[in-house]
C-alpha cells in the first residue's frame, strides 16, 4: 500500500483563538494587534492580525522593531499553554479521520491517511471535510496529501494549488519552492539563500560535500530534501494515550483478611486525589480492584452525581459499597487498584463569594451516599421532559445520573409540571400518575361542568375557571388523538380539583367527549 501523509496546517491559530476568547472575534481580528512571547532581549511577536501584518509587523521580529515602524500596533501576551493543549485536543478530536494522528510543531496536525481515503469519498474530499469542520470551529485550516510528511507540509504551505501529489511527480512540484519548504532552521534558510540556493530545485543539483562544511551533520539540507523525496524514512509517532487516573498498591505477602480493601483505600484514596488535582479532573465511576494470587480479581464500582475529587467523600463511597458488598480474598491478594473509568474537568471554584454556600456540592454529596447504600435505582430525582402534555412533562431519573441544574432547590417526591409553563398559568402542585375518568353533569356539550363524580363521591362545583385547551402531540400520537381543554374548578367544601374534556362533539375522532380529574390544588 503507498504511503499517503496528510499535513494539516492552521495558520492563524494563534490569533482565531485569542479572537474566539475575546467575545467578539470580528472586531478583534480587524485590530492592529500582536501577541507576544518573552524573548532574550525582550518581547517577541507570536502572532499578527491582517491588519497588524499590513501595517509591517511580522512574527519573530520584536516587539519594539515593530513599533518603531507603527506605534499604534496594540500588543498582548500569548497563551501558547493553552495553544499547545487546544492543539493536542485537536490532535485527538482528529482521530475521525485517521488512527494515526501526530502533533506537528504548534500550528499543525500530520496524519497518516494511508488507505483511509476512500470512506470520505477520496482523497479530495477528505481533505475538503476537514478545512470545512475546522472552518466551523473558526479556526481556518489549510491541507495537503503526499506520500512524504515533509512533501505534504511543504506543499500546505507554500502550494495552495496542488493538494494532493504522488510519488513520480514530488521532485516537479517541490522544485520551485524555497528551501524553507523543507523545514529549515531559520539559519540554515539564510546561509542557503546567501549561497544562492533559494529553490528546492537549486539545492537538488548541489553535491553533498560542497555543503558538509558549512552545515552539522545531524541537520545537512540534504537530508531534510531525501526526506521529503521519500529517500529517507520520517516515522510518524502518536499521542500517548491519557492513562486513566489511577492509583496502585502492591503488597510484598498476599493478605486474606476481609478489611484488607478498606486498609487499603486509606493509601489509595490520597494518591488518586492527588493525581486528580494535578490533572484538574473529577471522578464519575470509580473501580477498586483487587488482584489474587490465583491470576483471578474481584472488583466493587462506585458512581458520583457530579465530578468530585474530595478525598473524605471518595473515600465514605467506597468504604460503604466495601460495607455492603466487599471483596473476596480468595487464596490471597497481592495487588489492590483503584482507578476511574469515566472523569471530566474539574478546575478549581470556590462554591460561595458571600454568605453560605449554595448547597449543591451537600446535595449531590447526600445523592452518592444515598445510592451507594440503597442502590442507584432507589434513588431518584425528578427531571423536565419536552412535552406539552402534563403527564408527560415530567419524569424520573437516577440521582447519579441527574446534573444539579440549579443547586439549593428541593428534590420533591411528586411528579411536578414542567417548568416551560406558559405566563400567567396556575398549574395543580400534584399531579396523578394517569388521568383518572369521572362522571361529569354539564349544562350544554361545550358549557362548564356542574358536578361530577369521582372514586365514588359526587364533587357540586360552585366555581370553576377555564378552559385551557391543549392540543395533542401529532408527531407521538396517534391520529386519533383528541384535544383537551382543562378547567381549574373548586367544589362545595373546598377542594380544588383540575380536570379536562378530551375531545369534542362530532370532530370526528370518536364518540361522545370524555371527562378526567387530572390534578389537585393544595
Amino acid at each position: 500500500m503507498t504511503r499517503r501523509i496528510c499535513s494539516l496546517w492552521l495558520p492563524n491559530l494563534a490569533i482565531e483563538r485569542w479572537a474566539s476568547l475575546s467575545g467578539a472575534p470580528a472586531e478583534a481580528a480587524a485590530r492592529p494587534l500582536v501577541l507576544t512571547v518573552e524573548g532574550r532581549h525582550g518581547p517577541l511577536i507570536h502572532a499578527v492580525t491582517l491588519t497588524a501584518r499590513e501595517r509591517g509587523a511580522r512574527v519573530g521580529s520584536r516587539l519594539t522593531d515593530a513599533r518603531a515602524l507603527d506605534p499604534g500596533l496594540e500588543a498582548e501576551a500569548a497563551d501558547v499553554a493553552g495553544e499547545t493543549a487546544w492543539l493536542r485536543a485537536a490532535a485527538r478530536w482528529a482521530s475521525r479521520w485517521s488512527p494515526l494522528v501526530e502533533d506537528d510543531g504548534s500550528d499543525a496536525l500530520r496524519l497518516d491517511v494511508s488507505g483511509v481515503a476512500h470512506l470520505f469519498g477520496g482523497e479530495r474530499a477528505l481533505i475538503s471535510d476537514m478545512e470545512a469542520r475546522f472552518a466551523a470551529m473558526g479556526v481556518s485550516a489549510r491541507a495537503a496529501i503526499a506520500p512524504t510528511a515533509g512533501a505534504a507540509w511543504a506543499l500546505a504551505r507554500y502550494e495552495p494549488e496542488v493538494r494532493t501529489a504522488t510519488v513520480d511527480r514530488l521532485a516537479q512540484l517541490l522544485a520551485p519552492l524555497p528551501v524553507s519548504a523543507l523545514r529549515l532552521s531559520p539559519l540554515a534558510t539564510q546561509t542557503l539563500v546567501r549561497l544562492g540556493l533559494k529553490t528546492v530545485g537549486d539545492l537538488a543539483g548541489v553535491p553533498r560535500k560542497a555543503l558538509a562544511r558549512r552545515f552539522p551533520k545531524d541537520a545537512h539540507p540534504l537530508d531534510a530534501l531525501d526526506r521529503a523525496l521519500g529517500r529517507r524514512p520520517e516515522p510518524l509517532t502518536p499521542l500517548p494515550d491519557d492513562p486513566p487516573p489511577r492509583a496502585l498498591l502492591p503488597i510484598k505477602e498476599p493478605v486474606v483478611h476481609p478489611e484488607a480493601g478498606a486498609q487499603a483505600l486509606n493509601l489509595l484514596v490520597p494518591r488518586l486525589a492527588a493525581e486528580l488535582e494535578r490533572r484538574k479532573l473529577g471522578a464519575r465511576h470509580l473501580f477498586l480492584t483487587a488482584f489474587r494470587v490465583d491470576g483471578t480479581t474481584s472488583e466493587v464500582q462506585v458512581s458520583t452525581s457530579i465530578p468530585t475529587r474530595e478525598p473524605g467523600h471518595l473515600h465514605r463511597l467506597l468504604g460503604g459499597v466495601l460495607e455492603r458488598v466487599g471483596l473476596d480474598p480468595g487464596f490471597g491478594i497481592d495487588a489492590f487498584l483503584l482507578e476511574v473509568r469515566w472523569w471530566e474537568r474539574l478546575d478549581s471554584a470556590q462554591e460561595a463569594l458571600v454568605g453560605e454556600p449554595s448547597g449543591e456540592m451537600a446535595v449531590a454529596a447526600l445523592i452518592d451516599r444515598l445510592s451507594v447504600r440503597l442502590g442507584p435505582a432507589k434513588v431518584r430525582v425528578p427531571v423536565a421532559v419536552e412535552s406539552h402534555l402534563p403527564e408527560r412533562a415530567a419524569g424520573w431519573r437516577e440521582g447519579i445520573d441527574t446534573p444539579l441544574a440549579i443547586a439549593g432547590k428541593p428534590v420533591v417526591a411528586d411528579k411536578r409540571i414542567s417548568s416551560r409553563r406558559r405566563e400567567g398559568e396556575q398549574v395543580p402542585a400534584r399531579l396523578l400518575d394517569s388521568p383518572e375518568a369521572i362522571a361529569v353533569i354539564y349544562a350544554t356539550p361545550e358549557g362548564l361542568p356542574r358536578r361530577f363524580v369521582w372514586r365514588r363521591k359526587v364533587h357540586d362545583i360552585a366555581r370553576a375557571q377555564g378552559p385551557r385547551r391543549v392540543a395533542p402531540e401529532w408527531w407521538r400520537s396517534a391520529s386519533t388523538a383528541r384535544l383537551r381543554d382543562y378547567y381549574r374548578v373548586e367544589d362545595g367544601e373546598g377542594r380544588r380539583f383540575w380536570i379536562f374534556r378530551e375531545g369534542l362533539v362530532d370532530d370526528g375522532r370518536g364518540g361522545a367527549p370524555c371527562w378526567f380529574v387530572h390534578g389537585l390544588f393544595d
